[in-house]
């Protein structure tokens, strides 16, 4: 289905400022996350799955500071880590909370980072070099580089190269496990396109963008009464700081479990279609840029919000767009079958298409994982943007009925093939094709939030002594 093939532009983008890219790798981030919100530091209330497996000696002579499933995070890791990031809150101007509050915000989100590459993996997913070549070439076009001016950026900042490639190559990786687990499985109803448009249409400002800051105190899954009470508490006590004047930065980077919070809390700029409906009745009521709300509760915790800044953004002029009707067989990578078989397997299939002894419709119903297979593949008249950009641009170079060569995305390997194209004016049936990706990057962002929520309290992951 359509909705299969879907992105949300701004958090898989990598053309970011190098400084904020660096934060944001050494929280292990995709620097296209705005609240995708890992967990706070809690004692497991839950019993652990499985033992792990005997950590390395080179870790115990190092010191283990946690052991995450059958992994362990060293002392020596978590230092580095705290130390860079020490490093650019002072050059953001944030002066660093005590150094015991930044260790658990950044072990945390080491133990968040590692549960995805692991789930990752165990689902058979790699990130080869030509690939994160590519990906490092477009992050330095991104930001009017050369590769070797990235470098020399990223080294300057004091992070070796070698380790900024695979903090990218691990980035990537996360950022496609949670598209498979998450992203992919979030269904839009026609009922909240028809409200989200209604809405739209009553909306008093249209076309501005509104910029937050965001503190989380997140509520652990199957939680008690009692540590419902005790994040309550958290939260108040930090919304009682601010309201005496305390500095919102500090606070997110002390209180706050949300990825921003090593950030000073600051989400960005985001259109407001895009900002859950919870957040913006609060954002409605401030009066005033830096005024912050009253605390919020949701499902996945309380929060607090400041307004940091609006903007008006040009409205679109309507124009023409140029329509596919395209359909696709997708498969991907286990641990049964490498990326290499998939490639080769998804060759032999487009083989018997070309000779004609079966069908496209026919292959993708036999071999596609897609929901689409049982339509033959078949995702309907798709809009420029309504696939990822991959998959758009492969399609775009197809002549009318031409199948593709295996075309790598965040969702595995696709045949594509295009049967039809046209160009029509914008319609109902765009704005309706708009209306549904804002609305998935809404519920999105609260779906990411529940599944790290659920992948960090059914895992095995033990405190050693010495940070407890």
């Amino acid at each position: 289905m359509r909705h299969i093939l879907q992105m949300n532009q701004s958090k898989r983008s990598l053309a970011v400022g190098i400084t904020s890219t660096l934060l944001g790798l050494l929280l292990s981030n995709a620097a296209l996350a705005q609240s995708n919100s890992p967990v706070a530091p809690l004692q497991d209330s839950t019993p652990n799955k499985a033992a792990p497996k005997k950590a390395s000696k080179s870790a115990v002579v190092n010191g283990i500071a946690v052991v995450v499933g059958d992994e362990v995070i060293t002392n020596l890791e978590l230092n580095d880590r705290i130390n860079a990031i020490e490093k650019s809150l002072k050059a953001q101007g944030t002066t660093p909370p005590e150094r015991s509050e930044i260790q658990k915000q950044i072990l945390e989100r080491m133990i968040i980072d590692r549960l995805q590459i692991q789930l990752a993996k165990e689902q058979g997913m790699r990130i080869d070099d030509v690939m994160l070549d590519r990906a490092m070439q477009r992050m330095a076009e991104s930001n009017k580089m050369s590769l070797q001016e990235l470098r020399n950026q990223v080294e300057r900042e004091g992070t070796s190269f070698a380790q900024f490639r695979e903090d990218i190559r691990d980035d990537i990786m996360i950022q496609r496990v949670r598209e498979r687990e998450v992203d992919s499985k979030i269904q839009v109803s026609e009922l909240e396109i028809d409200n989200f448009l209604a809405a739209q249409a009553l909306a008093p400002s249209k076309n501005q963008e509104i910029n937050l800051g965001h503190i989380m105190v997140r509520i652990p899954e199957n939680a008690t009464p009692e540590v419902i009470t005790q994040r309550s508490a958290r939260a108040q006590e930090a919304y009682k700081k601010l309201r005496i004047g305390e500095d919102f930065a500090k606070l997110a980077a002390t209180y706050s479990d949300s990825v921003e919070a090593l950030k000073g809390g600051e989400v960005g700029f985001r259109e407001q279609e895009k900002i859950p409906p919870l957040f913006m009745e609060a954002v409605n009521k401030i009066q005033f840029i830096g005024g912050i709300s009253e605390i919020i509760r949701s499902p996945n915790g309380f929060h607090i919000l400041k307004l940091l800044g609006k903007r008006d953004v040009a409205p679109v002029e309507a124009t023409g767009s140029q329509q596919s009707n395209v359909r696709h067989i997708l498969m991907r990578p286990t641990q049964a079958m490498t990326a290499a078989q998939v490639k080769s397997t998804l060759l032999e299939l487009k083989q018997k298409i070309a000779n004609k002894t079966a069908t496209f419709e026919e292959l993708a119903k036999t071999n596609s994982i897609d929901t689409s297979a049982a339509k033959g593949g078949d995702l309907g008249w798709v809009y420029p943007g309504d696939t990822s950009p991959d998959f758009e641009a492969a399609m775009n170079k197809l002549a009318i009925n031409e199948v593709s060569d295996p075309v790598e995305t965040q969702l595995g390997f696709h045949l594509i093939q295009v049967t039809e194209r046209k160009l029509t004016e914008d319609s109902v049936e765009k704005k309706r094709s708009e209306a549904r990706q804002s609305v998935r990057a809404r519920k999105s962002d609260e779906a990411v939030q529940s599944w790290l929520r659920q992948l960090r309290d059914r895992a095995y992951v033990e405190f050693r002594t010495d940070q407890k």
